[in-house]
């Protein structure tokens, strides 16, 4: 079959809630991937960051084949003998306590926001049913009804309604208002160290400071969600650390799967984790003995190769790159490490560029009509690298 009847097999029996770039990937390795007729592409999206080490990296093929022929899946009726070195190692590659595994992104969201809400009740002394959580305008932290009760994207929430209530909605990179927004019964703040759908919005200094500071000094726990930007992606472990500012629950998901699995986590201390008790929440599949291996080993890649240094080598020669090529629609580069942005003029369709740049080879996609996110796996080389820019580089020239 050819690039042209895959398409039309997905429209024909597929939802149509994605519009995803026309081309179809049937082979991929490292920071490239091959469609039907053979064409090979540089993957400049890393399925949204969730292949930082990039595509079938042989340890984590090998742990995959070695778990394969012992035990895949026990539930957490039973201990399994993988789990625990599997979180031993995320809370040591972490720096917290205690570790809770789920499956998609958004289950870690869920958790967080429960353990959150019962942390409030159980410890700060706020009545059940009145826990206020503040979040941000422009946020992106999954497609469940709760999590979507939190954005402001009418694409998200439209006539999904009625909504959770207890939710603060604050504008992003305001640690002000998110002074301003606290009450007796706030119980957490959440936010995106870097807003990563909303196209790679970068605060400035000193907010991830100052909300740290704001949530001590009100009791009020400190939620990050590094979804998309941890796991080196931002050239540090995770990005709160290019401010030192140590949430007390952190939300995991994506390049722990080592682009083989969905598998998350939320990580904390003790004294936050320990108010889930037997019963209290749960998942059949979080922490089976096959995403163990899997995570185990996609920590030990981004470790042994360093890919936080990478990313942050690569992302500066990447954005410098950027900003010297000839593009007359272009205002702004944006980003760290590896996860960076290009924003156009407002108005301006970069669909059409997206096609462009896959016609020269190179996947990218847009993000709210006029920017592009460009994060390719952490483990592509410089001269990979620089070849992906100067295809970048013959698109941009046209606009």
């Amino acid at each position: 079959m050819r690039t042209k009847e895959f398409i039309e097999l997905d429209e024909r029996y597929g939802a149509h809630n994605y519009h995803p770039l026309p081309v179809v990937i049937s082979r991929a390795k490292g920071a490239r991937v091959i469609d039907p007729e053979g064409k090979e592409y540089y993957d400049f999206l890393s399925a949204y960051s969730a292949v930082n080490q990039g595509h079938l990296h042989p340890r984590i093929v090998k742990a995959v084949k070695d778990q394969l022929k012992r035990v895949t899946l026990t539930s957490r009726a039973f201990h399994n003998d993988r789990m625990g070195d599997f979180l031993k190692k995320l809370c040591e590659f972490t720096g917290y306590e205690a570790a809770l595994p789920m499956n998609t992104g958004a289950e870690a969201v869920e958790t967080a926001l429960k353990a959150a809400r019962r942390w409030g009740v159980e410890v700060k002394g706020v009545k059940n049913g009145k826990q206020e959580i503040i979040c941000a305008e422009g946020n992106f932290h999954g497609r469940t009804i709760s999590v979507i009760s939190m954005s402001n994207d009418p694409d998200s929430t439209v006539n999904y309604g009625p909504y959770t209530p207890g939710f603060v909605k604050v504008p992003y990179a305001d640690a002000g208002a998110i002074e301003k927004a606290i009450t007796k019964d706030t119980v957490a703040v959440i936010i995106e160290p870097i807003q990563g759908e909303a196209g790679v919005v970068v605060p400035p200094e000193g907010y991830l400071r100052a909300v740290r500071e704001i949530c001590t000094r009100n009791k009020v726990l400190f939620i990050a969600d590094e979804i998309q930007t941890g796991f080196s992606r931002t050239g540090k472990r995770f990005a709160w650390q290019h401010e030192g500012a140590r949430p007390d629950i952190m939300c995991l998901g994506k390049a722990l799967g080592g682009g083989i699995m969905p598998i998350s986590a939320i990580v904390a201390d003790k004294a936050v984790m320990d108010v889930f008790t037997p019963g209290t929440h749960g998942s059949t599949f979080g922490g089976n003995p096959l995403a163990s291996a899997i995570g185990s080993a996609a920590l030990d890649v981004l470790v042994d190769e360093r890919l936080d240094e990478r990313a942050e080598a690569l992302g500066r020669e990447f954005r410098a790159a950027v900003e010297k090529m000839p593009c007359r629609a272009r205002r702004l580069v944006r980003g760290k490490g590896l996860l960076n942005a290009v924003v156009f003029e407002e108005g301006f369709e970069a669909w059409d560029v997206c096609v462009a740049l896959r016609d020269a080879g190179v996947l990218a996609k847009q993000t709210h009509g006029n920017i592009i996110r460009f994060a390719p796996p952490l483990t592509i080389t410089e001269k990979e690298l620089r070849e992906a820019l100067s295809r970048i580089a013959s698109v941009f020239a046209r606009y």
